[in-house]
C-alpha cells in the first residue's frame, strides 16, 4: 500500500511538472497562438462579426479629468465600425513602474496589446520569459500595412530566438540623447558666448549663477539624478552604452563604435576617478544644495521660475521647453549642451525604444493585430489616439497644433501615452515645438552612427544574481559620487570597484562577452 501510495504521488508530480513545462515551454521562442479568435474564410476574408474588446497596456499616471473617456468613446466608435473591436488602456503608474509592468507580464494576464521598449522596458528580458507571442505568422494577414512599411532590416531588430515578438516604432523620429540646458542670456553677463560644448565650460557657467545670482542654485535638482555620471564618459571617451540595465547606472560598455563588440567598464578606468574628483569640487563650490541626496523638487519647474540655472534631460524636451520659457521667462535665451557635445560621438536611437508586443496569453490576438494597424496607420484614428478631439484638445494654426481658445490644461487635457507605433507621417508640430529643432536635428544628422546592437539580445539567465546585487550597489554607491558626497573621491571609486566585483562584475563580464562574441559572428555574416 505504502509502494502504491509512494507510486501515485511520484506520477502526481510528473503530471504537474510536465504541466507547467507546457505552461512555460514557449519562452524560448515567444508563445504561437493556435486557436484563432477571428477566422478567415475561403476566400481569404477575415470574420469580424464576433465584437472583442482589446486591452493595451501603457505607462502612465491615468489621466483622471474625463478626457481620455471621451476621446476614446470615438476611437472606439471608429474601430467598431471597422473590425468590430474596442481598445481599453491599461495603466501602468510611473511610481514604482518597472516592478508593477514586470510583475503584471509574470502574472499571466491575458492583456492584449503591451507597450514595450528594448533600452528602458526590458523587452528582450520579459521575451525570454514568454511574457510576448510570436507574430510572426500573423503580422502579414492580421496587420498588413505595417507588415508591408516595416523594411525585412528592421524586422530582424525585433527577433527572439528568430521569431517576431514585437513591432517596431521605426517611422518615427525623436531624439532622446541628453545633455544639460541653460540659460545663453545669463552666460552671456558671465561672459560666455559660445554654446557650452564640454564639462568645463558648463563649470564656469555654474560659477558664474554663483558669484552673480543671489539666491539661485547653478543646478537644484534631486539626487537621484545621476545622468552626469555616463554623461561625462560619454563626453570624454570613445565607450558605447550597452542595452543591459545594472540599475541606476551602466556598469558594461561597448569600447568604442569600431570596437562595439569589446566590452568593458569605464568605471574600472582612470576616467571614472577624473568624474569623481569634478563631481566633489563641484559639490564644494556649492553647484547644487548640500542635502542633496535627500531633495525632491521639480527642477524644470524652478529653471521655468528662473529659480536655478540648468536642467537636465534629452533633445525632445528641451524642444518643447525653449517655446515655454519664452513664455515664462520673457527675454531669457535657453541652449542645450549634449554630452554628444564634446566628441560628436552621438549613436543613432534604437527602433524599439518604442515598440508594441501582442501578450502571450492574449485571447485576441489577431483582433488586436488590427487594431493596432488602424491605430498607426489610419490618419483619422490616429490623431484621435495620439491628440484627442480636434477643437477640445487641439486645433490647427498655421500648420501646428495650438490650443483652442478658452482651453484649460487641467480640465481639457488629454494623453493615451501611445510610445509603440507614431508615424512621422501623420505628425502635426505642436505650438510648443521651437522651429530650431530642426536645424539641431540637422546636425544630428551629419554626425549619427547606427545603433550597433538592434539584434543583440543578451541573455541575463546565467548571471540574473549578479545583475540585481550590480543594481544594489549602483543604487547605494553612485549617487553620493555623482554629487560629490561620498567623501575622497579616489577611495569611494576604489570602494565603488570593489563593491561591484564582490557582487560579481567579472563573471557579468565574462557572461556579456561571450554573448557579444556570438553577436559578432552574427553581424559578419551578414
Amino acid at each position: 500500500m505504502l509502494k502504491m501510495r509512494k507510486f501515485i504521488v511520484i506520477v502526481m508530480v510528473m503530471l504537474l511538472t510536465f504541466s507547467l513545462a507546457a505552461c512555460n515551454g514557449s519562452s524560448q521562442t515567444g508563445t504561437k497562438n493556435t486557436k484563432p479568435s477571428t477566422k478567415v474564410n475561403e476566400d481569404g476574408e477575415v470574420d469580424t462579426s464576433e465584437f472583442v474588446t482589446i486591452t493595451m497596456m501603457t505607462l502612465g499616471d491615468k489621466p483622471t479629468n474625463g478626457q481620455l473617456e471621451k476621446v476614446m468613446e470615438e476611437v472606439n466608435a471608429k474601430l467598431k465600425d471597422k473590425v468590430n473591436a474596442h481598445i481599453e488602456l491599461k495603466w501602468i503608474e510611473w511610481a514604482d513602474y518597472m516592478t508593477k509592468y514586470n510583475l503584471t507580464l509574470a502574472s499571466r494576464e491575458p492583456v492584449d496589446l503591451i507597450i514595450t521598449a528594448t533600452d528602458w522596458l526590458d523587452a528582450w528580458g520579459n521575451a525570454q520569459k514568454g511574457a510576448f507571442m510570436d507574430i510572426s505568422d500573423l503580422l502579414p494577414q492580421f496587420a498588413p500595412q505595417t507588415w508591408e512599411e516595416v523594411s525585412d532590416e528592421s524586422w530582424e531588430e525585433t527577433k527572439y530566438n528568430g521569431k517576431i515578438v514585437m513591432i517596431p516604432e521605426d517611422a518615427y523620429t525623436q531624439w532622446v540623447n541628453h545633455g544639460f540646458f541653460y540659460r545663453t542670456d545669463w552666460a552671456k553677463e558671465f561672459g560666455i558666448n559660445e554654446h557650452i560644448k564640454d564639462f568645463e565650460m558648463l563649470g564656469k557657467y555654474f560659477q558664474g549663477i554663483v558669484d552673480n545670482k543671489k539666491g539661485v542654485i547653478p543646478w537644484d535638482t534631486p539626487g537621484t539624478n545621476v545622468t552626469t555620471a555616463w554623461g561625462y564618459l560619454n563626453s570624454y571617451s570613445d565607450a558605447i552604452e550597452l542595452p543591459i540595465t545594472t540599475g541606476v547606472f551602466p556598469i558594461y560598455w561597448g569600447k568604442s563604435y569600431d570596437e562595439f563588440t569589446n566590452v568593458t567598464s569605464p568605471v574600472f578606468e582612470d576616467i571614472f576617478v577624473d568624474y569623481a574628483k569634478l563631481m566633489k569640487e563641484w559639490a564644494d563650490k556649492g553647484y547644487w544644495r548640500t542635502d542633496v541626496l535627500n531633495y525632491k523638487g521639480d527642477t524644470r519647474e524652478l529653471f521655468q521660475a528662473g529659480k536655478t540655472g540648468a536642467d537636465q534631460h534629452h533633445t525632445q524636451t528641451f524642444s518643447g521647453l525653449r517655446t515655454q520659457m519664452d513664455l515664462k521667462q520673457p527675454g531669457s535665451e535657453i541652449d542645450m549642451f549634449a554630452w554628444s557635445d564634446t566628441r560628436d560621438n552621438l549613436i543613432s536611437m534604437s527602433i524599439t525604444h518604442g515598440a508594441t508586443a501582442v501578450g502571450a496569453h492574449s485571447k485576441n490576438p489577431e483582433r488586436a493585430l488590427m487594431v493596432y494597424d488602424l491605430i498607426r496607420n489610419d490618419e483619422e484614428i490616429y490623431k484621435l489616439f495620439n491628440y484627442g478631439i480636434e477643437g477640445v484638445q487641439y486645433e490647427i494654426v498655421d500648420g501646428k497644433r495650438a490650443h483652442p481658445e478658452g482651453y484649460d490644461e487641467t480640465k481639457d487635457s488629454f494623453a493615451s501615452n501611445f510610445w509603440g507605433g507614431r508615424v512621422d507621417k501623420f505628425e502635426i508640430p505642436s505650438e510648443d515645438t521651437w522651429d530650431g529643432v530642426a536645424d539641431i536635428y540637422a546636425k544630428y544628422d551629419e554626425i549619427k552612427k547606427p545603433f550597433p546592437y538592434g539584434r543583440f539580445v543578451f541573455d541575463s539567465t546565467p548571471v540574473d544574481a549578479e545583475i540585481a546585487a550590480l543594481s544594489q550597489v549602483t543604487a547605494q554607491m553612485v549617487p553620493a559620487i555623482a554629487f560629490g558626497k561620498a567623501g575622497d573621491p579616489e577611495k569611494a571609486v576604489n570602494d565603488f570597484r570593489k563593491r561591484l566585483e564582490a557582487a560579481g562584475y567579472e563573471k557579468v563580464l565574462n557572461e556579456i562577452q561571450k554573448q557579444m562574441d556570438e553577436y559578432k559572428e552574427l553581424v559578419d555574416g551578414n
